[in-house]
């Protein structure tokens, strides 16, 4: 049995929801982090010394880290769509997949969806905001490339290479700023959006977070 913990509006724990659901994985989940507390338990730090979710325990198997999450699920109980066993072709999915945490992640998560959505008007710093909505709409740019002949990131089928990338469309287009024209990742994000684990998972209400900074 895979046991999960972690806030479900988390955004690296849906990555690792998304995924779970997308492979059908009986699971259990514990809520952690946020309200819930329970990162500082003795139990959790055992699991995960940082203190971060999420967290997986499988059959004794504790990983931590959300990418190393998702590359552990896709090698145990995924097909050759998500973890080839060629490994210039999972490398493709490996480099969207440090891409994302790298690049994307940084720029609009922690730029613009705590540094604008989630920061009161009044405390706005606004030339970094500014800088990072740049970015992000390059990040953008780099995607609609990629996906020039392409449905998903990987190719033709749906993988893992989708998941780091495609959460953060749900709260991007969601919010109120403007963004370049990016058919190809609009047409990608409504591809993403005809996926039950993606509806249930990833696509959860935030507009109650607006101007909070806490949990």
């Amino acid at each position: 049995m895979l046991k999960v913990w972690g806030r479900r509006s988390a955004f690296n724990v849906q990555k690792v929801m998304w995924l779970a659901a997308e492979l059908g994985l009986e699971h259990t989940h514990t809520e952690a982090g946020g309200a819930a507390g329970g990162l500082d338990d003795p139990a959790f730090r055992t699991m995960n010394p940082h203190g971060k979710v999420p967290v997986i325990d499988h059959n004794g198997t504790i990983v931590w880290e959300s990418h190393a999450i998702l590359r552990y699920l896709a090698a145990v109980f995924g097909d050759s769509a998500l973890w080839s066993d060629d490994p210039a072709t999972r490398s493709e999915a490996d480099r969207w997949m440090d891409w994302s945490q790298t690049s994307l992640q940084p720029a609009f998560l922690t730029g613009i969806f705590w540094g604008y959505f989630r920061t009161p008007e009044a405390q706005r710093d606004w030339p970094s905001i500014r800088e990072k909505q740049k970015l992000t709409s390059q990040c953008l740019m780099r995607l609609e490339e990629a996906l020039d002949g392409r449905d998903f990131l990987g190719g033709s089928q749906f993988g893992l290479a989708d998941i780091p990338a495609g959460t953060n469309l749900y709260r991007l287009f969601g919010m109120d700023l403007e963004w370049p024209a990016v058919p190809r990742v609009e047409a990608w994000y409504e591809r993403l959006k005809e996926r039950p684990a993606y509806r249930e998972h990833v696509m959860i209400p935030f507009q109650d977070l607006k101007g909070r900074t806490s949990f």
